[in-house]
């Protein structure tokens, strides 16, 4: 057996093909990924997705000196994600469903490196083209199915604290009646907003972060309870100067502050738990 190509050498060998290949996905995503970017542009829940690609970028330049000489040894086990991909992406686009429509383009993408580079290369791969998973929007059923769970559990939190620091307050739902005004908790204040931020957020940290692969587990898992505590924080907070100093306060450039704020804490508290769980012997 001759010996193999490095996966440098086979990119130059099959430039061509690659080449067919990157214009065919360009013809079959033109319509769906500038799409995919203006709902990032427009859509606040999303607004990460602009930071996805560069971080998935800088995963795959990290990674870059092991990938560049990984022995090439393709897989006819490609072509079945080729064709599950070209399967997911058809059906989507028949059922008008954004999600799969493209989260198929991260299946194509590795159903392209394992048929031509092999499993080796796309394992040393996964990440960079995993986390791209995350500049994906998730279908509105399952954000609202999530965010309104989520509105009532911080609601009743919120209100259960501020009882018990002496605040009259009652709830009704994700409304909550102070003596001087009503505050709604909207999806925006229920965490579903910074939990997907955060998530992506975690994902990245954690595979920065020299550590184990459990301890990077637990930091991603981490980062769920941290968007919901610092979420009923923020409604504690708000409803405390709300009582105090009236609706107004509770508004404007307040509200849109606090959000900032809980966002930077929640990140404070996962680069702690990041410090405690670093592996300072510098073991893998």
């Amino acid at each position: 057996m001759g010996e193999l190509m490095t996966f440098v050498e086979a990119l130059k060998n099959y430039r061509i093909h690659l080449w067919i290949v990157f214009v065919l996905l360009i013809a079959l995503y033109y319509g769906i990924v500038p799409d995919m970017v203006m709902d990032w542009y427009k859509d606040d829940n999303y607004s990460h997705g602009f930071l996805v690609p560069v971080i998935a970028g800088y995963f795959l330049w990290q990674r870059w000196p092991d990938i560049r000489v990984e022995p090439v040894k393709p897989d006819n086990i490609g072509i079945v994600l080729l064709l599950v991909g070209c399967v997911q992406l058809t059906i989507a686009w028949l059922g008008t469903e954004y999600f799969l429509m493209r989260s198929s383009l991260i299946v194509l993408l590795a159903g392209v490196v394992m048929f031509w580079f092999g499993r080796g290369v796309l394992k040393k791969l996964a990440l960079p083209l995993g986390y791209l998973i995350f500049m994906v929007p998730i279908p509105y059923i399952i954000y609202d199915s999530v965010a309104f769970p989520l509105k009532l559990f911080v609601s009743k939190f919120s209100v259960e604290f501020l009882q018990m620091i002496g605040v009259v307050v009652l709830r009704e739902g994700n409304i909550i009646m102070l003596k001087t005004t009503t505050l709604e908790v909207a999806d925006a204040c229920s965490g579903i907003r910074s939990l997907m931020s955060l998530l992506a957020l975690a994902t990245a940290y954690a595979f920065f972060l020299d550590t184990t692969t459990p301890r990077r587990w637990l930091i991603i898992a981490a980062a769920v309870p941290i968007a919901i505590v610092t979420n009923v924080l923020r409604v504690v907070v708000t409803g405390i100067l709300a009582e105090h100093w009236g609706e107004r306060a509770a508004q404007g450039f307040f509200h849109e502050f606090a959000g900032l704020a809980v966002f930077a804490l929640a990140m404070a508290m996962l680069v702690g738990l990041g410090a405690l769980l670093r592996d300072r012997r510098g073991g893998k």
